[in-house]
């Protein structure tokens, strides 16, 4: 017999280990009230309730005796009915999805009041203002979220209320004070402002604000439903992964007051810094205010130590509260409090969004006193949050005077052109430009452009205020609270206290760590972290606690990590940063630059003669190449691809040719000579043409040369002392018997240069794996090789039939939008698809030489999500770029210990 489904939960019967059903929000509630810490009462709907209401446009059949139950439950706890209109109890409405996401609804508060009951809580609570106060903002929210006015509207009528006074007044000096923000107003103005919040919503929607206290509860939970499906949530859901079909719980809360006075209050608290990691109380406290106006930045909060000033019993109690929540989460918590008339309520905890360099120092502070594990410690850590440490920051001098200061809200260093609203940014970004997007405040309507900007730069809020926020989940660099800049969004500019005015479009350079902004582009410079990872040492908190995840990381992890490097500056520097061999390294880029006429001279050879000429004049070049990459990784795999693109990519453009030579008085016959080899050489689609394997098949002494040169080269290291070894990887085989053929060319190669010198020599000959063919019958081409690379790069192109460079550039954006793609299948190993073809082909080249090597060599190599799928596969190494390799080796370790425990990331 099946157990009924239950759609909603009174906080007392819900705990942290049901997210998925309550939600994040709704899960910490539910777990603070086990602690018995001081939570207003209140009750959850689950995200089941959504799923069934986005897929029906109804609530389940259940969901109005449950919530009608609950509902009564908290009227009992509280003493009060919702929206009487002596007494009223009034709740809050908040979304509250398994992750946490900008995008969706935002709080309503004040459900319950109406033309009735406002004048109920002005006689309970004995302050009028705070009633209609109350009343004016639950119009507002719930118009603007619920029944679908534009915020702009509200806004506007706010702002005319000086200009009304005035004209009422005469123009008296009192009258004449500016008003900055919605606290200014007095009880009058807020009763004439509500009546006009209720005019714009009648003649924006062609209908009154619901008087009924039920039907606004029972429309702002339909209203975070709905928001599930909202742009913002959409946006933000694929850039963060998070899958379609989750839904949101909805929160139902009683509501308590911090806007009853200077004895009354609401803020953000911290158990660390987000910032930096620092152990303590941090945060912003907002006197007199509701919860919402901490988060929208438009009050600058004081920080949370001056609530010690204010009320120190109640910063004692919350920094109690605080302990027993990191201590019990074992983490960093985000906790939202109330103050009302001295009594402390905490409202929401979860586990906080800090920045890379809080991840790895609480990580590691919390392992070094024995709170979590070592495995723990490195599973909320990630190789994205390491690469941004790596990141540059500004060479400052003194002479670098900021145009403003601002609140650090999110570290690290950006530059780009001021933008002032989000489509802007988009726009900009998609032109491959860099920007800052510049706002008063952000709000969830600015996502779009805070995930194209480099930074953000707001000239109001704190830490915790929706634009840090969101900053700092996504790694990007903000700075908020710059108060000394009027920012004018309509004219797209903003203006300093000094008169220093700065239009859209000239170049910012905003200091996230310093919380500084700048005009012009100031010059960047290594991250202390980077530096510290090329040097193997370093001292400091942060570098300390990164040196240690990389440690552990390397102590556990079963992948190796090499690097794609061809010359020997990139090898060392990659050997620098902890690599293990070289995975990747392409010839072609050798014979780039003033070479490229020894290639030209090679093409137009007209015989056997001056072709074997031309490769005797590349020989002694590629030998020193591969003589310093060998050096520079000594003792360690270093795995060379034989020439792989097509030789036209060694010729100039064949149009630039042909309309040189028409244009030329006298033609150059040489210019005539290589547009004969150019247009000979043709083709419609070259990636698919006469290049890797094939080129050195079809070219005479080309293979052998690249041979010869690699054989020579571990020589000269041999009679150096050296400990060289290379491995020969023949590129773009899709059939057994070219390999066959290209390794008795090889090995003709190999020995004939072991027998000259009278030295034995071993170097692995093996191949890429780039072709779903190849992929395929990998089983019979393993019969031939020695080792696997797999070239992702060109297997995601041919697997998917598309061009990465045409594809990228049309497309692909469409795809993303739509959900063709989660993710781009170049930026992320497809698992299904091409991951597939990897795990078949290291199936079958095993069962036939079960100490074949595997490895990848394409741009997956240094991705997160695709070292765990690598990992699971079995490959023996992946190889990425030099800078991506700390990232890689920290990742590998994170995919053992996920495989080892079963468990998976717990950032």
């Amino acid at each position: 017999m099946s157990v009924p489904t239950k759609y909603v939960y009174e906080f007392a019967e819900g705990s942290r280990d049901m997210a998925a059903l309550l939600g994040g929000k709704g899960a910490g509630l539910a777990e603070m009230t086990r602690l018995g810490l001081p939570v207003p009462p209140g009750f959850t709907v689950t995200t089941e309730a959504c799923k069934v209401y986005l897929a029906t446009g109804e609530e389940p059949d259940e969901f109005g005796v449950e919530a009608a139950h609950s509902l009564a439950a908290l009227e009992r706890a509280m003493g009060r009915t919702l929206g009487a209109p002596d007494d009223p109890l009034l709740v809050s409405v908040r979304s509250g999805a398994r992750f946490s996401m900008p995008g969706m609804m935002e709080t309503i508060l004040d459900i319950g009041l109406n033309d009735r009951s406002v004048t109920g809580l002005a006689k309970t609570s004995g302050q009028e203002r705070f009633a209609w106060d109350s009343y004016r903002r639950l119009i507002q929210m719930f118009g603007r979220t619920v029944m679908g006015v534009e915020g702009e509207l509200f806004e506007q009528a706010i702002a005319a209320l000086p200009q009304s006074r005035l004209r009422s007044t005469g123009g008296t000096p009192m009258a004449q004070r500016a008003v900055a923000t919605d606290h200014d107003l007095d009880t009058a103005e807020l009763i004439k402002l509500t009546e006009e919040f209720k005019d714009i919503i009648r003649k924006e929607t062609g209908e009154e604000f619901p008087q009924d206290p039920a039907d606004q509860l029972a429309r702002a939970i339909r209203a975070v439903f709905d928001s599930w499906n909202g742009e913002r949530a959409r946006i933000y859901r694929h850039r963060e992964h998070i899958p379609e079909d989750l839904g949101t719980a909805v929160n139902v809360q009683a509501m308590v007051f911090g806007n009853l006075g200077t004895d009354s209050g609401t803020g953000v608290a911290f158990t660390r810094d987000p910032a930096t990691g620092e152990s303590g109380m941090y945060g912003d406290y907002l006197p007199d205010a509701q919860g919402e106006d901490v988060v929208a930045g438009v009050r600058d909060a004081l920080p949370l130590s001056e609530l010690k000033i204010l009320a120190p019993g109640t910063y004692i109690e919350l920094g109690d509260h605080l302990r027993t929540l990191e201590a019990h989460y074992r983490d960093l918590c985000d906790v939202e409090f109330t103050v009302e008339r001295g009594k402390l309520w905490i409202l929401q905890t979860r586990v906080g969004k800090r920045t890379a360099e809080a991840a790895f120092r609480i990580a590691h502070d919390l392992g070094d006193d024995g709170t979590i594990s070592t495995d723990e410690a490195l599973m909320r850590v990630d190789g994205a949050a390491l690469t941004r440490l790596m990141f540059p920051r500004f060479d400052t001098t003194p002479a670098d005077v900021p145009l403003a200061h601002g609140v650090p809200a999110s570290p690290g260093a950006a530059v780009g052109v001021a933008v002032f609203d989000s489509a802007e940014a988009v726009r900009r970004a998609a032109g491959g430009e860099h920007t800052v997007l510049v706002r008063r405040e952000t709000t969830p309507d600015d996502l779009p452009g805070m995930i194209a900007a480099e930074a953000v730069l707001t000239s109001r809020g704190g830490k915790t205020s929706h634009a840090a926020v969101v900053a700092r989940g996504m790694g990007k660099v903000c700075v908020c609270g710059a108060e000394a800049l009027t920012v004018d969004p309509v004219a797209r500019r903003f203006t300093t206290e000094s008169g220093v005015v700065v239009h859209e479009g000239d170049t910012l350079s905003v200091d996230g760590t310093a919380g500084t902004v700048h005009l012009g582009a100031l010059p960047l410079t290594a991250s202390d972290v980077g530096r510290a990872l090329e040097a193997g040492t370093g001292t400091g908190q942060l570098t300390q606690a990164v040196l240690g995840a990389l440690a552990h990381a390397d102590s556990v992890r079963g992948l190796e990590v090499r690097a794609n490097a061809d010359t020997p500056e990139d090898a060392a520097r990659a050997r620098a940063l902890g690599a293990q061999g070289i995975g990747l390294c392409r010839t072609e880029h050798m014979f780039l630059g003033e070479r490229r006429a020894l290639v030209e001279a090679m093409i137009l050879a007209s015989d056997d003669t001056a072709r074997e000429a031309a490769l005797a004049n590349l020989l002694p070049l590629q030998r020193e190449d591969f003589t310093g990459i060998l050096k520079a990784m000594d003792g360690l795999p270093v795995t060379i691809r034989l020439l792989d693109p097509p030789l036209h990519e060694f010729l100039p453009d064949r149009t630039e040719l042909a309309v040189r030579l028409a244009s030329a008085v006298h033609p150059d016959p040489h210019d005539r000579e290589l547009l004969q080899a150019v247009e000979r050489m043709h083709e419609q689609n070259p990636m698919l043409g006469l290049r890797g394997v094939r080129l050195g098949l079809a070219v005479p002494g080309l293979m052998a040369m690249q041979v010869r040169a690699v054989a020579e080269a571990v020589i000269d290291r041999l009679g150096a002392g050296g400990r060289p070894h290379a491995e020969i990887m023949i590129p773009l085989v899709g059939t057994v018997e070219e390999l066959r053929l290209a390794r008795a060319e090889t090995e003709r190669v190999l020995a004939e240069v072991a027998a000259e010198t009278g030295t034995t020599l071993d170097c692995p000959i093996g191949t890429m794996i780039e072709l779903p063919r190849a992929a395929l019958t990998a089983g019979r081409i393993a019969e031939a090789a020695d080792f696997f690379s797999f070239g992702t790069n060109d297997l995601t192109q041919t697997t998917w039939g598309l061009s990465r460079d045409d594809a990228e550039a049309s497309f692909f954006p469409l795809y993303l939008e739509k959900g063709v793609f989660a993710v781009s299948p170049f930026d992320s190993i497809d698992e299904e698809g091409v991951g597939r073809l990897v795990e078949l082909a290291v199936e079958a080249g095993r069962a036939v030489n079960p100490r074949l090597e595997t490895g990848v060599c394409g741009e997956h190599g240094g991705d997160p999500d695709s070292i765990h799928f690598f990992h699971s596969v079995g490959l023996d190494y992946v190889s990425c770029s030099p800078f991506r390799i700390p990232a890689a080796r920290l990742e590998a370790g994170r995919a053992a210990v996920a495989d080892r425990t079963g468990t998976s990331d717990t950032r």
